[in-house]
């Protein structure tokens, strides 16, 4: 189908050229990124900005200034009671407990009892409960999913407050700047993968040193009614240091640079975080969680795939679902690919049998019927220091 937008809906086009219709949510500031004549498309169900200018010039802001994001479109539980600990505790595969003192956070993901990626997220532990952060795509599943293990842990109010939380990215090595000019010293004393609450021109907000870029920079939790004016505020702020407004186009190009997962590409309910390269986030030696059994028994049994990263030899790119293949046999297939914008070459994830899963394991990927040369490499393509890593 081809995508047409419009600032009243999205109109798709079907193979026959009859236009269907279709109703997306909106962020609270979506006219914002109409008036900046962002381009806008339909993404899980949203109304939302794929670029302002061009991918390239976003994704190069955020490697080398500063870049905004609008992610209001994330979904927000907030979960509390005597019981929070026990009930977070068992619905993910990381342990808890490494988060010793409140404002702090860490990179996970649900599992079911397969042992498969219900979805990942990040979970927050502030003073009086758990923020989890899940993504947009995944949303009512997630709650549902959620609530439906509640039964045994009596006393845990679990809370969607995803229609009255929205969220911003702010990203770039001078993200640190931007927030320094706001909000102070603070900005630059949080650490990564911690948590503060602030409030700056009127506006309440949360600020974790977290992101999604491979950079560092901060993500911004406020109310929604007050996100376009703290939209405002970080423009105005950022424009000494060169800030540009981004969207999912250049997200996605950088999150792939950095080889972070994306739900519905490297992860999904039939992939286990072992098969996806996440087993540093699997703590086996805790308490009971979903999954659990699975996942020793994967461990002691072998892994069935394994995802990889790939750097492919021509000018033509590798995407999502092409074959990986070792002489004429598919090995794998493709999970994420795309020009690596910052590092200069063709990049891609994708999953391989193991035995062809080591760095510099010669392989080929299927583009437009011929067989590209491509070798397996050491994930991350690109790296930025300490506060490019996604945990703890």
């Amino acid at each position: 189908m081809k995508l047409i937008a419009s600032h009243n809906a999205i109109r798709r086009r079907d193979v026959k050229g009859k236009i269907l219709i279709t109703t997306a949510k909106k962020t609270p500031l979506a006219e914002t990124h109409i008036k900046l004549d962002a381009r806008m498309v339909d993404f899980a169900g949203w109304y939302m900005p794929v670029r302002y200018t061009s991918i390239i010039t976003e994704h190069m802001a955020v490697r080398q200034a500063v870049g905004l994001f609008d992610v209001s479109h994330m979904g927000e539980f907030t979960v509390q009671g005597a019981g929070a600990h026990d009930f977070v505790q068992y619905v993910i595969v990381s342990d808890l407990d490494k988060l010793a003192e409140p404002n702090s956070a860490l990179y996970t993901q649900f599992l079911n009892f397969d042992g498969g990626i219900v979805d990942d997220l990040i979970v927050y532990r502030r003073k009086n409960d758990y923020l989890l952060v899940v993504n947009a795509s995944n949303i009512d599943k997630n709650f549902k999913w959620l609530k439906s293990q509640l039964a045994d842990f009596p006393g845990v109010q679990l809370k969607d407050e995803s229609d009255t939380t929205a969220l911003l990215a702010l990203q770039g090595p001078e993200a640190v700047s931007v927030m320094q000019s706001i909000i102070g010293e603070k900005a630059s004393a949080l650490k990564s993968f911690h948590y503060l609450e602030d409030t700056a021109d009127g506006i309440k907000m949360g600020i974790a040193r977290t992101g999604y870029t491979g950079e560092d920079g901060f993500e911004l939790f406020t109310h929604s009614k007050d996100v376009v004016k703290l939209w405002q505020l970080l423009i105005k702020h950022g424009e000494p240091f060169g800030i540009q407004p981004c969207g999912l186009g250049a997200r996605d190009t950088l999150r792939l640079e950095a080889c972070y997962p994306l739900y519905g590409h490297e992860l999904d309910d039939a992939t286990s975080p072992l098969e996806a390269d996440l087993g540093w986030c699997v703590k086996l030696n805790k308490s009971n969680f979903i999954g659990k059994d699975k996942l020793l028994k994967q461990k002691e049994n072998g892994l069935p795939k394994k995802l990889v990263g790939l750097v492919t030899e021509a000018r033509a790119l590798p995407r999502q679902g092409y074959a990986i293949k070792a002489g004429n046999k598919q090995v794998g297939t493709v999970t994420s690919g795309s020009q690596g914008i910052y590092v200069g070459y063709p990049i891609a994830m994708g999953y391989v049998q193991p035995e062809f899963a080591k760095a510099g394991q010669l392989l080929a990927v299927e583009i437009r019927g011929k067989d590209v040369p491509a070798h397996v490499v050491a994930k991350p393509f690109y790296k930025k220091g300490h506060n490019s890593d996604i945990c703890l």
